[in-house]
């Protein structure tokens, strides 16, 4: 029997600004919206680039929680493989995105970066070495 395959993961985060949010996406990260609820006000979007995907939700009673400010030191929201981190880092930095961490070899084996978005929420794009 072969075993049944998953494809990949989407982390959902709370957000203050769905419009906001898929602007920063779209304008600096070059991500596409895949999906967003058909109103003037939308709460709900998904968007992705390649096989990266965030699900996003906004909710005027909830405020967005990211990882770093729950405990500092667990700083990654996501994880977002990427086989060519340089190259990555170089059409971001080309689009004015601002690095929370710049492109490197971290201490536990990986080389990528660090960017923070509008809500706080911190993602790695990055392999390992």
């Amino acid at each position: 029997m072969t075993r049944p395959t998953t494809e990949a993961i989407s982390p959902f985060f709370i957000v203050s600004n769905v419009d906001q949010t898929i602007g920063f996406y779209h304008d600096k990260l070059g991500f596409d919206t895949r999906f967003q609820q058909p109103d003037r006000n939308p709460f709900f979007a998904i968007i992705g680039r390649d096989g990266a995907q965030i699900l996003v939700k906004s909710d005027k009673g909830t405020a967005p929680l990211p990882n770093p400010k729950r405990n500092p030191s667990m700083r990654w929201d996501a994880f977002v493989y990427a086989p060519e981190p340089d190259a990555l880092a170089t059409e971001f930095a080309d689009h004015g995105v601002e690095f929370s961490l710049p492109l490197k070899d971290t201490h536990d084996g990986l080389r990528g970066f660090e960017i923070c978005d509008p809500d706080g929420y911190v993602l790695f794009f990055g392999r390992p070495r």
